[in-house]
């Protein structure tokens, strides 16, 4: 009798289990209206949620990102905030969110509970903003030239064809319940030196 109810305690502390227990999240409200994607560019149209889409396979910022997406998981998977805090910003990395994102990695019911837990490393896609097809030729050139450039980068721990990832930016908000979790970065070039952070969106502070 005592092994049986071993197995059923340890059972109950898997985080499959755990992940059973938790409520569906409430869908997420966009946002009325997005920034422009061109500072300065406005125009009258009502703008809806710009989409998220791959990034191109043949963007010299691909494998950047790529790099620097294996270097945040590991240290996320390693548990330890003396590695993940230095990659979200450091010194400039806030007590309260340090501890907002420490608390969303402890979560067993948040987003990122199964991408931790495993031993498999969880699937992921890299995801850029669609540029809007009323902009013109130059104006996506200078996008192209930019020293800087953002994305999304999410992981799901389900197989490459169950995963449901964000369609838009708001839908990588690491909510309860998500099947993804997800985190920004920026990217930089300038000063012949290339730098990069990471931003996690919790649902106490936001990105």
């Amino acid at each position: 009798m005592r092994a049986i109810l071993t197995l059923f305690l340890l059972a109950a502390a898997t985080p499959a289990v755990a992940q059973s227990r938790c409520a569906p999240p409430a869908p997420a409200a966009e946002p009325p209206a997005a920034a422009p994607l061109v500072p300065g560019y406005e125009d009258d149209a009502v703008r809806i949620p710009t989409p998220l889409s791959d990034l191109a396979g043949d963007s010299p910022w691909l494998p950047r990102f790529a790099a620097a997406a294996d270097a945040l998981l590991a240290a996320l998977r390693a548990g330890d905030v003396a590695r993940w805090r230095p990659l979200l910003g450091g010194p400039w990395l806030g007590a309260a969110d340090a501890r907002a994102v420490e608390a969303l990695l402890a979560d067993p019911c948040g987003a990122f509970a199964p991408l931790l837990a495993g031993e498999t490393p969880p699937t992921r896609r890299i995801l850029g903003w669609s540029v809007p097809a009323s902009y013109s030729a130059t104006e996506r050139a200078e996008i192209a030239a930019r020293p800087e450039a953002e994305a999304l980068v999410c992981w799901s721990a389900r197989p490459p064809a169950e995963a449901v990832w964000p369609r838009t930016a708001a839908e990588a908000d690491n909510a309860p319940g998500r099947p993804y979790g997800c985190a920004r970065i920026a990217y930089s070039l300038r000063e012949g030196s290339p730098q990069w952070r990471a931003f996690i969106e919790t649902p106490v502070t936001g990105f």
